[in-house]
């Protein structure tokens, strides 16, 4: 048996592992319904550009490809990341290769990487985080790689994908920052006179330039969304919290996350490494200090994962060890998978969660059934259910539209609603509002209003104002949510549109 399992490649066993994590991923996607954030991305990708309100283009980008090869679907949305979080497992595997693991190193940072709650959580969304977390480690790997080989084109290539990185999630130039602060400390500086370093640099500028240039004509729009983001989620953040869920976001897998630490800075076969353990360090310390949230370090994890296991590759001797490792890992894991992955329904993850009784704060600290990435993931359906027997009771849908109060809402509308024919919806929330007409042609005699109230400037532009119904399913972060048919305006439409459009443009 010993003689089989010696005989079968690494490469073999790596890829298995890779598979399976594609596989349980897609397996799971159809559990609950879109994210709220999924919603918006694919949104973006019905109109490609150079940025938006809150992301870099990369993610409109995929959306808008993804969208033209495999359409709207749920599958559509779920299978890239899930493929990504197979790769993942190939690139992590590799990490360890390079920091000098063996096979068993190899195949154990393929298997803390999937059970790691990080990346079961991450690789099933489709998000910019596991774009980013790919790219962190990604960059990390060219770095370890240019280290052992002294080969320049790993300097051209980490300048290439560090503009792709920013085209991702301007989170990365932390730890960009963290390397340049760091390396000038180390045997490493002498990369700064190397003439393919600055050329990777200037191939990184350049490809994150259009984003540059679109965010200066576009008023700088990352910076109000930076600074919206701390006045209404990360002055929630409470570091002690934050310290904790370092240890909690990679599960089982903080075995080897902070044995990996320990081995960047205690073992000398690594010492040439040992300065991504301080930039490691210091990426956390900048982010406890600026109350940043939790998950903005998971980029760094699964090297540490790699780092980890091979420092118990090198200290498990006996082969029963080697063995037990994993298991009581995988072991340890199973009891807490729905945290990272839905593999129940709403019913049974609700159950979940109250019998955990932990997992259930929101970013504003209240507490609910579920945690806020699952109550994301309800509700949609039936919003555009409710939205589209209002639309079909509009008799003139050329001067009609769909106004939604959130992003997530109007996701839905724009997304889910295809399959009923829906328009797109108008809304004022993150990207959306670059899209919103300046007037409607013809002027408007009928609109569908969704919010959780009726605003009181609806009641003065209708005269005739039917409630449609609302998201009834209690464990969603939408329920609530109602559905208003307006109709007989008291007067010209476009002229109060303007007036609100020269109101808003003033703020």
């Amino acid at each position: 048996m010993k003689n089989i399992r010696e005989k079968i490649p690494a490469e073999v066993i790596i890829t298995c592992l890779a598979l399976f994590s594609i596989a349980i991923h897609l397996l799971t996607a159809g559990n609950l319904e879109y994210h709220r954030d999924e919603l918006l991305y694919f949104s973006l990708g019905q109109h490609p550009a150079f940025g938006y309100a809150t992301v870099p283009p990369l993610i409109g980008w995929m959306a808008w490809l993804i969208q033209n090869i495999l359409g709207y679907s749920l599958f559509a949305v779920r299978l890239v990341p899930s493929i990504l979080s197979g790769v993942m497992v190939f690139l992590v595997s590799e990490i360890a290769k390079e920091l000098g693991g063996s096979k068993y190193a190899r195949v154990l940072a393929g298997i803390g990487f999937i059970i790691s709650i990080f990346a079961m959580r991450t690789f099933g969304l489709f998000q910019p985080v596991h774009t980013d977390v790919f790219f962190w480690t990604l960059s990390i790997y060219l770095i370890i790689r240019y280290i052992n080989t002294s080969l320049g084109e790993y300097l051209i290539y980490l300048g290439l994908v560090a503009g792709l990185s920013f085209l991702n999630k301007y989170m990365i130039g932390l730890l960009f920052f963290c390397l340049f602060v760091v390396i000038p400390f180390t045997q490493h500086r002498r990369v700064f006179t190397e003439k393919k370093f600055w050329f990777g640099i200037l191939i990184g500028l350049l490809i994150f330039l259009p984003n540059i240039i679109w965010q200066i004509v576009n008023g700088l729009p990352v910076i109000w969304h930076f600074s919206e983001l701390a006045r209404t989620q990360l002055n929630n953040v409470n570091r002690e919290t934050f310290l904790f869920e370092q240890i909690m976001m990679p599960g089982a897998s903080s075995v080897l996350t902070v044995a990996g630490l320990f081995y960047l800075f205690l073992n000398k076969n690594v010492r040439k490494f040992r300065f991504l353990g301080i930039v490691t360090i210091l990426v956390i310390a900048i982010l406890l200090i600026l109350r940043g949230k939790s998950y903005y370090t998971m980029g760094v994890f699964p090297f540490l994962i790699a780092a980890g296991s091979v420092s118990y590759a090198s200290l498990l001797k006996k082969p029963w060890l080697k063995v037990l490792l994993p298991v009581m890992l995988i072991l340890l894991t199973i009891p807490m998978v729905p945290i990272g992955i839905p593999v129940f329904k709403t019913d049974g993850l609700v159950k979940y969660f109250r019998d955990l009784d932990t997992g259930r704060r929101f970013e504003d600290n209240s507490i609910h059934s579920l945690p806020q990435d699952y109550a994301d993931m309800l509700g949609w359906e039936e919003l555009t259910m409710i939205t589209n027997k209002a639309w079909q009771m509009i008799p003139d849908k050329k001067a009609a539209f769909i106004y939604c109060e959130n992003y997530g809402q109007a996701g839905a509308i724009t997304i889910i609603g295809k399959k009923y024919g829906l328009p797109a919806a108008v809304c004022f929330s993150e990207s959306f509002r670059y899209w919103v007409p300046n007037e409607f042609n013809p002027d408007i005699t009928s609109f569908i209003y969704i919010n959780d109230e009726l605003g009181e400037d609806v009641k003065t532009i209708f005269s005739k104002i039917t409630y449609i119904g609302a998201i009834t399913n209690r464990d969603a972060r939408e329920f609530g949510t109602k559905v208003y048919l307006c109709e007989e305006p008291v007067g010209s439409f476009n002229k109060g549109w303007r007036e609100l459009l020269q109101q808003l443009n003033k703020k």
